[in-house]
């Protein structure tokens, strides 16, 4: 096993606070460090999601801490510690385990956020404004507007989602269409979809589906996928991980537990 030194748990955490700019969001939980154990970090384990399994799976490798996409403590969820939750912290505070999670604010980091890896693995191209930033809509200005860089058809694109993301999307509109703007927002952005509209997209793709999104596809011609809630916010946190290991001297692992919604 390599031998590394690690990093304060301290130090981590005013790092991912800065460089994801968290102080910028006013999001639906706590981002950050959400429960606090060891003092040092040498290995960190990294997923969407902060299951019972995921937790686990960081003490079976014997990790300080766990860093993800989706973590705990939802604005309006039961505050009760029991079940499933009482589970999950009586894990992380027997093996004191670190856990960090960050929500809008890797969802919106311009190079390792959820919309820009998914971005450059559908083959999309990002608009840039002036400044050099990505040109945002949408609530929060999550959504990205760009284009396809070979000129593709939704089905293309459709097809694309298949292989790289190994899920097979909901496709709604016309396939042989060749988009000229689109827009992306992973995860449960199905909300979305009126602001990318707005925006002029011919394409609007996120993780989920609501009823809706049929009907506006329909009424508005622009087309719409759903690619899975997990599948299009795997790359964030898994990006995030590999700066972290570029940053400081500790082992990162990758953990994708599947989840097919």
């Amino acid at each position: 096993m390599t031998s590394t030194t690690g990093v304060a748990t301290q130090e981590l955490a005013q790092w991912l606070d800065a460089t994801l700019n968290v102080a910028a969001f006013k999001d639906y939980c706590p981002n950050g460090l959400q429960v606090e154990g060891k003092t040092h970090i040498t290995r960190i384990v990294t997923g969407v999601t902060a299951s019972e399994a995921l937790l686990q799976a960081a003490v079976d490798r014997h990790a300080d801490a766990v860093i993800v996409h989706h973590g705990w403590f939802w604005k309006n969820e039961d505050p009760r510690v029991r079940g499933p939750k009482r589970r999950r912290l009586q894990l992380a505070l027997k093996h004191d385990l670190n856990v960090f999670g960050f929500h809008l604010p890797l969802d919106a980091h311009p190079e390792w956020g959820n919309n820009a890896q998914l971005g450059l693995r559908l083959g999309l191209s990002p608009r840039w404004n002036a400044d050099g930033k990505p040109e945002l809509c949408g609530p929060d200005n999550l959504v990205w507007l760009g284009h396809t860089q070979d000129g593709n058809t939704v089905q293309d694109i459709a097809d694309r989602i298949r292989t790289t993301l190994k899920r097979e999307p909901l496709v709604i509109g016309d396939l042989n269409a060749r988009p000229a703007k689109v827009a992306w927002c992973t995860g449960g952005a199905q909300g979305f979809m009126d602001a990318a509209i707005d925006a002029g997209a011919d394409l609007y793709i996120t993780g989920e589906a609501s009823e809706p999104n049929y009907h506006l596809a329909h009424e508005t011609g622009v087309a719409f996928i759903a690619a899975g809630h997990h599948a299009t916010e795997r790359y964030g946190i898994l990006a995030l991980g590999q700066a972290l290991a570029g940053q400081f001297d500790v082992q990162v692992e990758f953990i994708d537990l599947d989840n097919p919604i």
